[in-house]
């Protein structure tokens, strides 16, 4: 038996959630699908103790639902969670739960989107007939390990940045941190803070701001080009930064705000971890060569053992898993395959939200062009048939 929905959206995250608020204002009905048992799972099950939203809260809001005056400026995890259930319960969203999205596939017969879910609870498979489809599995739906010489040999342990909830079981261990992402910084950070001994690897260059240079910066750039934004922001890290490479951390040759729109790449916002760096509490190692049975071998021809690695190495969309027909809006990464502005539609009705690489103000622009677009589409044909 087949079920029949205007918009299906997949899934439950800030993106879908965002999504489904927007078209719920169009008046437009939808079904959404999420293969976890709650919305939200990443921010809930995937991520580490000390988490927070380094960005200020104006830039971290979805559609219709600003942050009330008295919330702090920069969101602890606990308090995104609980802004993201109210904002479930206030816009009466009931996502189907359980659904992991199997096959979605266009049928150019019937000019309709058919998409096949495997109810993970009863164990069968459901089956769907759309005509819109909005791929909401967002950039970090599957973790990412890249493959190191070696790996299968190591034996401590390994974990993603995703299975890390805090340093506390590294206690008197010597841990490899991979990757010096927000993520990665953050975790050195906090395995230091419980007394473990912590190396992170750092391969390439990158900036490294406070969270409130880079409220300042987003909130300059309304008025100024981001070339000056850029220049002020560099000056004031290098002040307080001083000079890092002497610790094994570069700066890029282009300013923080224009390499993340032109890159998507984020700057490194410091919760303490340059002390951290500078006071030796935190070694940088460069490349890794080979892991071996309890050793990493860098690039530098040094070999030092460890008792675990944390790959903070990022995440992949996971979208061309289960979209057969991807082509229409994707590319082979699962990323949008059309330019921003124009990433979030495809063709036959395939939108992305959450792709753009631009964070939670990213995803509040997605769902509210998805929902305009749609409802657009529906108005125009609604009055066609009027005439």
């Amino acid at each position: 038996m087949e079920s029949k929905a205007v918009v299906l959206i997949v899934g439950a995250g800030p993106s879908g959630i965002a999504t489904a608020a927007c078209l719920t204002r169009h008046s437009i009905p939808y079904v959404l699908l999420e293969r976890e048992d709650c919305h939200n799972s990443l921010w809930k099950k995937g991520t580490y103790d000390r988490l927070g939203l380094h960005l200020a809260k104006e830039f971290c809001s979805l559609p219709y639902k600003p942050h009330p005056p008295n919330t702090p400026t920069f969101l602890s995890k606990e308090c995104f969670v609980r802004y993201i259930d109210e904002y479930v319960s206030q816009f009466d969203i009931n996502p189907r739960y359980h659904r992991s999205v199997e096959s979605a596939s266009y049928d150019n017969s019937e000019n309709k989107w058919r998409v096949e879910a495997k109810n993970t609870i009863e164990g069968k498979t459901e089956v769907y007939v759309a005509e819109f489809i909005v791929v909401a599995t967002g950039e970090n739906s599957e973790d990412y390990i890249p493959d190191v010489t070696g790996l299968d040999s190591f034996k401590g342990e390994i974990v993603h940045s995703k299975q890390y909830k805090s340093g506390l079981k590294y206690q008197d261990q010597d841990v490899l941190v991979v990757g010096c992402g927000n993520s990665g910084m953050e975790i050195a950070y906090d395995l230091s803070n419980f007394y473990s001994r912590p190396s992170i690897v750092v391969r390439g260059p990158f900036h490294v701001l406070t969270r409130e240079a880079v409220h300042r910066g987003m909130s300059l750039m309304k008025y100024l080009p981001v070339h000056i934004v850029d220049a002020l922001t560099v000056i004031h890290a290098a002040f307080l930064f001083g000079n890092l490479s002497k610790y094994g951390i570069h700066r890029p040759n282009i300013g923080p705000f224009f390499q993340k729109s032109l890159t998507g790449r984020s700057p490194v916002i410091d919760v303490g971890t340059i002390k951290k760096i500078k006071q030796g509490e935190i070694q940088v190692v460069p490349g890794i060569v080979r892991i071996n049975e309890d050793s990493v071998e860098f690039m530098d021809g040094t070999e030092r053992k460890f008792d675990a690695i944390v790959f903070a190495t990022g995440y992949k969309s996971s979208a061309n898993n289960w979209l057969k027909d991807y082509k229409y809006a994707l590319n082979e990464e699962g990323m949008p395959k059309n330019p921003f502005p124009a990433h979030f539609k495809g063709e036959k009705g395939l939108y992305c939200a959450g792709l753009s690489k631009r964070g939670l103000f990213g995803v509040a622009r997605d769902a509210e062009t998805i929902a305009d677009d749609i409802n657009k589409i529906l108005s125009a044909r609604n009055w066609k048939l009027y005439l």
